[in-house]
């Protein structure tokens, strides 16, 4: 298996990482804009078609409609979310890996750039899951363009993926292969956390809350969020260090650690649900979403034991099967702050990352500015900034 990355620099400092963020952010944005181009381009449709053959027997007027078409059905759910920013910590986790061990790669940016477009699709998804009108403080894909047109779209933003690993592996079958299964697996596991995330865990979350013991339901919480929101950030970990020529120690690591960065920022964002996720000055999503919807998330499961048991089955009874009014979701956010859930759930997210950083940190090698990994985690985790 040949890997294509370029031999270590000098020993890059912090500071040196980041003085290059401004350049990787445009340079990574340029290969989101290639992959998902914001005007119609022929080229990108023949991507899409995975099939010359079916391309060169179309005529000229045929191909510009077909790239027409399949640029606003396609593409147009995914810049529609794309246009509306966000924080693409993803990305940042990858190259900051690479930058610490000196082996930063075009091929390995395009990769970071696929599997941003993998979790922008999965948002598409879930948004249309979980019937929510807002993400990123404008109106959901499917609000926009459709419900069977977003799923679709979505959809195929998966395999952005697979489109950069024919293109960077086209000439090494044992490359292709090991990437296809981090990230085949990752998207599997992402699907398995999605039903156990839609299924729900009312009935856990009833005997928590009746007995007092909250054990099955925290592990069964934190698989779901292992599984949907920590295994694409591990998986893109871990192609990461498959195309530094890491080893499998590292590797693993690597991906370890990714899935408990995805798991710690999905806890502390279900936090941040308790008060809303504001972005200059406005909300980018409804106050409370996740009770309005009934739906069992950390904060719930780390109030069993905090909250009186009484103030709890009464809070819990209220939200348990969606749709309840404004005021109701009000008290039970404000109770559940008022007994200091919130820094429990944190304490959560933080012994997770700490865990796996000390796993991960015995097999980086001795630079100055290796910390910047662990520092971009907590970074991302606590605050949702990557800077």
């Amino acid at each position: 298996m040949t890997v294509r990355a370029s031999p270590p620099s000098d020993e890059p400092t912090a500071s040196a990482l980041e003085g290059r963020s401004a350049t990787a952010a445009q340079r990574l944005g340029e290969h989101i804009q290639e992959l998902y181009p914001p005007t119609c381009r022929p080229e990108y449709a023949r991507d899409l078609l995975c099939c010359d053959e079916a391309w060169a027997a179309l005529s000229e007027s045929s191909r510009l409609r077909l790239a027409d078409r399949l640029h606003h059905v396609l593409g147009g759910p995914v810049r529609h979310l794309l246009e509306a920013g966000g924080r693409q910590w993803r990305l940042s986790m990858v190259v900051t890996f690479a930058e610490v061990l000196g082996c930063r790669t075009e091929q390995l940016d395009v990769l970071a750039a696929a599997v941003e477009l993998l979790h922008t699709g999965s948002l598409i998804v879930d948004d249309v899951q979980d019937a929510a009108p807002l993400r990123r403080g404008r109106a959901a894909a499917h609000v926009v363009y459709g419900t069977a047109t977003a799923i679709n779209a979505g959809t195929s933003a998966y395999f952005a993926v697979d489109r950069v690993i024919r293109r960077i592996a086209s000439d090494d079958a044992e490359l292709r292969a090991v990437l296809y299964d981090h990230y085949l697996g990752a998207v599997r596991s992402a699907h398995a956390g999605q039903a156990l995330d839609i299924e729900g865990h009312r009935e856990e979350m009833d005997r928590a809350v009746y007995s007092g013991n909250a054990d099955q339901l925290r592990e069964l919480l934190l698989l779901t969020h292992q599984l949907k929101s920590g295994a694409v950030v591990g998986a893109a970990l871990a192609m990461a260090g498959v195309m530094v020529n890491a080893d499998r120690r590292l590797t693993a690591a690597l991906s370890s650690f990714g899935t408990a960065v995805g798991t710690a920022y999905q806890i502390t964002d279900d936090v941040a649900d308790l008060i809303g996720v504001p972005r200059t000055g406005a909300l980018t999503k409804r106050v409370g979403e996740d009770l309005f919807n009934g739906k069992v998330t950390m904060p719930l499961v780390c109030a069993v034991g905090l909250v009186p048991e009484h103030d709890l089955a009464e809070v819990w009874g209220a939200v348990r099967e969606g749709g309840a009014d404004p005021s109701t979701v009000r008290a039970a956010t404000d109770l559940l702050i008022r007994y200091d859930v919130p820094e429990r759930c944190r304490s959560e997210a933080e012994t997770l990352l700490d865990e796996a950083w000390g796993r991960l940190e015995r097999l980086l090698p001795p630079v100055a500015c290796a910390d910047s990994l662990r520092d971009l985690a907590h970074r991302i985790v606590f605050t949702g900034r990557v800077a």
